[in-house]
C-alpha cells in the first residue's frame, strides 16, 4: 500500500508566526502506529502557524533508517531504541504519546467485543498451532459463542514496524515457546500468515479476508470499523480496548529512571491494564547541521504536549502528563547546532 503523506500546504515559512522559521518545510518519517494522531496534529497545527509538515508513514525501521541517514528532520519510531544504540547513531529519543494495539477479526456474526482471547491462545495462532476458530483453546475462553468451522487467516506486518515490536515483545512474555522460536523486532521470521504494508495495510488486508485476525493500532480499528477482541490481561481481567486501560498500563511508567527513555508498556500489571500499550518515539540528532530545523521540529512537538491533548484523546492516545513532558523537553538541551548552543530555548509556539 501507498505510504499516507502529511503534506499541509500552508502561507511561505517566512511568514509563519513567532517561529522565525527559515525552512519550507519540517519533514518527518516512520511508525505507522501514531500516523492518525500526526495527522491530527499537522492539520491543527498549520492552521494555526500555516507550516507545512510533511510525515511519511512507512513504518519504523524506515523512520529509523531514514534519520540514520538524514534524510529527514525526525525520524519515528515504536520500538525504542536502546541507549547504546542511541550512542553509537549519535541520536536522542523522546516520546510524544501512547496508544494500545488491538486484535481484530473478521468473522460472520462475530461483534465487536464479542470475543475474547488470552496472550498465549494468540501466540498459539501466530504459531500455526492453532488454524480454526473453533479449537477448543479458542472455545474455552468464549463459552457461549458460536465459534465457525472457519480456517484462521493469519495478517501480520510485512514492513520493518514498531507496531510489530510492540505485539512480538508481548507475545514473548506471554509464551516461552514464542519467544524462544520467534523473538522480537520491528521484523521477524514469521512461521505462518499473510502481509500487509503499514497498520493500513494490515487493516485493509483484514478487512477483505474472511476468517482473518490481525494487529492493529486502536485508531486504525475505530477509523475501519473493524471488529476487535477483548483481550485477558496479566491479572486475568478481560478488558475492552479505551483510552483508560491505555492509560492504566502507562500510569506506572517511570521516564526519569530509563536511560535515554528506553521503557517498554506491554504485559503491565494491574486490572485496568491493557496488555498491548506502547509509546511511539521521535529520534532526532543531537549534532545538527541545521539549527532551525530541529528548532521547527521541537516547537512543533512542545506545541503538540501544550495543545495537542484532546486531540490525543479524541483517538483513543494517551497524552503525556505534565511532569513527563518537564523531562523529556529538558532532554532537548543535548540538540546542539554547530556552534555547540542547543537548538531548544524553551520558547515554544
Amino acid at each position: 500500500m501507498i505510504a499516507f503523506r502529511i503534506a499541509l500546504l500552508g502561507i511561505a515559512a517566512t511568514a509563519a508566526i513567532g517561529l522565525g522559521v527559515q525552512a519550507a518545510e519540517i519533514s518527518g518519517a516512520g511508525a505507522t502506529f501514531p500516523y492518525p494522531i500526526y495527522a491530527k496534529w499537522a492539520e491543527a497545527y498549520a492552521a494555526k502557524t500555516g507550516l507545512k509538515m510533511n510525515y511519511q508513514s512507512i513504518g519504523s525501521g524506515g523512520g529509523i533508517a531514514q534519520i540514520k541517514a538524514k534524510t529527514v528532520d525526525f525520524g519515528a519510531s515504536d520500538m525504542p531504541l536502546k541507549p547504546e544504540e542511541l550512542e553509537k547513531a549519535g541520536l536522542m529519543q523522546f516520546p510524544p504519546v501512547i496508544g494500545g494495539e488491538v486484535m481484530v477479526v473478521n468473522l460472520p456474526g462475530i461483534q465487536a467485543g464479542q470475543m475474547t482471547l488470552d496472550g498465549p491462545t494468540i501466540a498459539n495462532i501466530y504459531l500455526g498451532k492453532i488454524a480454526k476458530w473453533n479449537d477448543p483453546a479458542i472455545g474455552k475462553l468464549n463459552p457461549g459463542l458460536k465459534l465457525p468451522d472457519t480456517g484462521i487467516a493469519v495478517v501480520h506486518r510485512s514492513d520493518g514496524s514498531g507496531t510489530t515490536f510492540i505485539f512480538a515483545n508481548y507475545l514473548s512474555k506471554v509464551s516461552p515457546e514464542w519467544k524462544d522460536k520467534v523473538g522480537e523486532g520491528t521484523s521477524v521470521e514469521w512461521p505462518t500468515g499473510l502481509g500487509g504494508k503499514g497498520n493500513e495495510g494490515v487493516a485493509a488486508l483484514t478487512s477483505r479476508t474472511m476468517g482473518a485476525i490481525g494487529y492493529v493500532e486502536y485508531a486504525y480499528a475505530l477509523q475501519n470499523k473493524m471488529v476487535h477482541a477483548k483481550l485477558i490481561n496479566h491479572d486475568g481481567a478481560a478488558l475492552q480496548p479505551s483510552s483508560n486501560v491505555f492509560q492504566a498500563a502507562a500510569a506506572n511508567a517511570d521516564w526519569k529512571s530509563a536511560p535515554g527513555f528506553y521503557l517498554i508498556l506491554t504485559d503491565q500489571t494491574g486490572k485496568e491494564s491493557w496488555p498491548i500499550t506502547g509509546a511511539t518515539f521521535i529520534l532526532m540528532h543531537k549534532k545538527q547541521d541545521q539549527p532551525e530545523r530541529a528548532k521547527e521540529v521541537l516547537t512543533f512537538f512542545d506545541w503538540a504536549y501544550k495543545n495537542g491533548g484532546q486531540l490525543a484523546e479524541s483517538l483513543d492516545y494517551i497524552p503525556m502528563p505534565k511532569a513527563a513532558v518537564a523531562i523529556f523537553e529538558e532532554s532537548w538541551q543535548q540538540i546542539k547546532g554547530p556552534d555547540g548552543k542547543a537548538v531548544w530555548d524553551g520558547r515554544g509556539s
